[in-house]
């Protein structure tokens, strides 16, 4: 019973890996005694952030991915499975926005351009179904994984502007608990599938909409901090105590759940 939190030598594979939440994580789990891989699209970042892992006494490369191929993605699957023979969990962190899949104060819903809006719904939805398809597999092949998805408080409530990103995390979270009960009733209670809905982290693709260039909120980030009883934003790394219980034995009997870390945002009434 005293293990019930170790994690040494799983091997982790994070989709996303390069982004601000996805690279705090990989460097926490690492350090905990993960093998960990990084998929992500950006080659020369991902390989500063694995190098930077290995430097620091953790286990880490980095993988080129397409999260939206499923060939490639299989390929990284066959490449991993190679290397380490088996996949203990996936974390699908990989997701994105694009202006056309937003609506402005200053525009309407006639303004939302149905292309950007589908590829958004892509890179999040698909970008998550397929990789727990590929590597699902293999976790099925040897009795036990977990996979965690990354919902979003806009799964929850329906936020201004945030249209299309907000559509797909929603589609996230029932995605997670429709594979939960897939999983479970088709190849047993060993394979687990969660997913954590972050609330307000500062992050590269949000920075400009949270704060202003000298650092201060903007606006919409301090209607954030005015609905988050903490009164903050989130620091990356406090979302990996929630990784780790999650993708660990700790939380064996825990499956299609959305785990919210938030700061309270998400009970804020009034």
């Amino acid at each position: 019973m005293n293990n019930l939190f170790n994690i040494k030598d799983y091997v982790v594979v994070i989709t996303g890996g390069t982004g601000v939440l996805g690279r705090t994580i990989a460097e926490y789990l690492a350090l905990e005694g993960a093998k960990v891989i990084i998929l992500g699209r950006k080659e020369d970042v991902g390989n500063e952030i694995a190098a930077k892992i290995v430097a620091a006494g953790g286990q880490c490369e980095f993988m080129k991915t397409d999260v939206m191929n499923q060939e490639i993605v299989q390929n990284n699957c066959d490449e991993i499975i190679r290397k380490y023979g088996r996949v203990d969990t996936l974390l699908n962190a990989a997701g994105g926005n694009m202006p056309g899949a937003t609506i402005s104060p200053d525009k309407t819903f006639f303004d939302l351009q149905a292309d950007q809006f589908q590829t958004v719904l892509n890179l999040n939805l698909t970008g998550t179904v397929i990789p727990t398809q590929v590597f699902l597999k293999p976790m099925v092949a040897q009795g036990k994984g977990s996979i965690i998805n990354f919902s979003s408080m806009a799964a929850f409530r329906p936020m201004t502007r945030v249209c299309g990103y907000a559509a797909a995390k929603a589609g996230i979270s029932n995605f997670t608990a429709y594979m939960a009960t897939e999983c479970a009733k088709k190849f047993g209670e060993t394979i687990r599938v969660n997913a954590i809905a972050p609330g307000f982290f500062i992050t590269e693709q949000n920075r400009s909409l949270l704060t202003n260039p000298d650092g201060s909120y903007t606006e919409r980030g301090k209607d954030v901090i005015r609905q988050t009883p903490f009164g903050r934003m989130g620091e990356p790394e406090e979302l990996c105590g929630t990784i780790h219980y999650l993708m660990s034995d700790a939380a064996k009997f825990v499956t299609g759940t959305v785990a919210v870390v938030d700061g309270g945002f998400n009970t804020f009434a009034m």
